[in-house]
């Protein structure tokens, strides 16, 4: 079992590497054994991840699953991995997401299947790479890896303007990466040449230096989010993606810049992070309202869920900045109920779009009478999403609102009015889609067994978080803890590194003592 805890890791992010070489050798003739196997071996990543959740010590540090081994001695990169409460639940949750995302879209991916399953492997094998690194260059080549997968997703199987929308956002995202290249070339050297994120902890840029290193990982981080003004590129990905790509897409890579805040950005530096953090209150609740609004106005679905991504990001982003325990736990939260609900909103949105071929809301009326089934399960996510009481989306937003204001009453007051605008625009929808008189729809039938099969685990997952939260609040808490207690100002905290400062809490000292 030890030998298994220290490769667990390693085995996550390379399995479905394997399983794209695989693919690769297999003809491409039989699309049913290509799905079939890209089905299991997904299922399969997904079985082992839940070894890191069974056997997860709840330490506040990523200190678990630990493996540390030489790779670039001359630069002193090591393949460095290991994972806390947030790790755990974003792997777990990007483990789960692709074989449900495969699934759902059983039949929709009509031409160069081999390429797109390989695609996808690759995909999920980047996206556990980021959340497990603790090496900074590892960390940035598991950042950039993703690119590749998703702009091929977006470029290859999207709708008419595919091409426009794959080239803006691997434009953006690049961008955003050769900000974060230069600033962890600079971290590396002022550091005495170390790319360890736990080491760095104990080292302190000058204020300045961290202003200006902090502003370019910011950067990368707000456009993978991504934060007002930088969300353009978004919208176009998740209109133009398939079904499977938009449900990643927003369920996942939306997580990594959020992420990276959280495990870079904050406690690497928290001088800059303290100076800066009235700005990026008011960035991220203006973030709330701008989405909501212009959600209110789309006349497509997907776009709308897409605008309403922008906005509870920026609640997730009003919690993390918000710089206590209560807000940062609830962010996180939510950066976990986001994934499940709008991952489970554009599934729903491309199983009715493989009927009906179309998105426009106004083409819809009166589809709750056509397809009951699937008007319940919608209107169930819907409520996850515009955080119902009973529903995990409640517990993460009001965690993050109270946080947000506790921090600032100003921002989180605005912040507030976006949830608000959130359950006007969603619901508002659901009144012109699913009632009313009855529009002719070509191929309006309800769900399949498959398909309410794979909507099961997501609704299981909405109610069960919203009522009963406690051993996800408890994971993500613990981490909170820790970065707060990295970013206090008291002397005698400054200086400590984050195993240290998880010793402290073992004793029972907490951030606000």
């Amino acid at each position: 079992m030890a030998n298994l805890d220290s490769a667990i890791l390693t085995i996550l992010i390379f399995f479905p590497l394997l399983g794209a070489l695989v693919l690769a050798v297999l003809p491409r003739e039989n699309e049913s054994v290509l799905k079939g196997f890209a089905l299991v071996w997904t299922l399969v990543e997904f079985v082992l991840s839940l070894h890191i959740y069974y056997h997860f010590i709840n330490t506040g540090v990523p200190d678990q699953f630990s493996i540390s081994i030489p790779w670039i001695k001359a630069w002193n990169v090591n393949y460095y991995l290991g994972i806390d409460g947030v790790s755990l639940l974003l792997i777990l949750l990007s483990t789960a997401l692709v074989p449900l995302a495969l699934l759902g879209t059983w039949d929709s991916i009509k031409h160069n299947l081999k390429l797109y399953l390989i695609c996808l492997l690759a995909l999920e094998a980047g996206m556990v790479g980021v959340f497990c690194a603790l090496d900074l260059f590892l960390f940035y080549l598991f950042w950039e890896a993703m690119l590749v997968p998703m702009y091929f997703i977006i470029g290859i199987w999207g709708g008419d303007n595919r091409v426009y929308a794959a080239l803006k956002f691997f434009l953006y995202t690049l961008a955003g990466s050769l900000l974060m290249l230069v600033a962890l070339i600079y971290v590396y050297i002022a550091s005495g040449k170390t790319f360890n994120v736990l080491e760095l902890v104990n080292y302190r840029l000058p204020f300045t230096a961290q202003l200006w290193v902090f502003g370019a990982f910011a950067l990368a981080f707000a456009v993978k989010i991504p934060l007002f003004p930088l969300h353009t590129w978004l919208p176009d990905a998740h209109v133009q993606a398939p079904t499977a790509g938009s449900v990643i897409l927003a369920a996942v890579l939306l997580k990594m810049g959020s992420y990276g805040f959280f495990r870079i950005a904050m406690p690497l530096f928290p001088d800059a992070t303290r100076f800066l953090q009235p700005y990026l209150l008011g960035i991220a609740a203006i973030g709330v309202v701008y989405g909501a609004l212009v959600a209110m106005v789309q006349t497509d679905i997907k776009k709308l869920i897409a605008y309403s991504s922008v906005s509870h990001m920026g609640v997730v982003m009003l919690g993390l900045f918000s710089l206590n325990v209560t807000g940062m736990t609830g962010g996180l939260y939510q950066m976990f109920n986001h994934g499940i609900s709008t991952g489970g909103l554009f599934l729903l949105v491309g199983m009715v779009y493989d009927r009906t071929h179309t998105r426009k809301i106004s083409d819809y009326s009166g589809l709750a009478k056509l397809m009951p089934i699937y008007a319940i399960l919608f209107l169930i996510v819907t409520f996850s999403s515009i955080a119902v009481p009973g529903t995990n989306g409640f517990v993460g937003e009001f965690l993050s609102l109270a946080g947000g204001f506790q921090a600032s009453p100003l921002f989180g007051v605005i912040a507030g009015t976006g949830v608000i605008l959130g359950a006007v625009y969603m619901l508002w929808m659901v009144e012109r889609v699913f009632y009313g008189a009855v529009k002719h729809t070509h191929g309006a039938s309800d769900l399949n067994a498959r398909e309410v099969f794979v909507m099961a685990p997501i609704l299981f997952l909405i109610l069960f978080m919203g009522i009963y939260p406690k051993p996800f609040l408890s994971k993500l808490e613990r981490a909170a803890e820790t970065v707060v207690l990295t970013l206090d100002a008291d002397r005698e905290i400054r200086g400590l590194g984050t195993a240290e400062l998880a010793g402290l809490k073992d004793q029972g000292i907490h951030a606000e003592d």
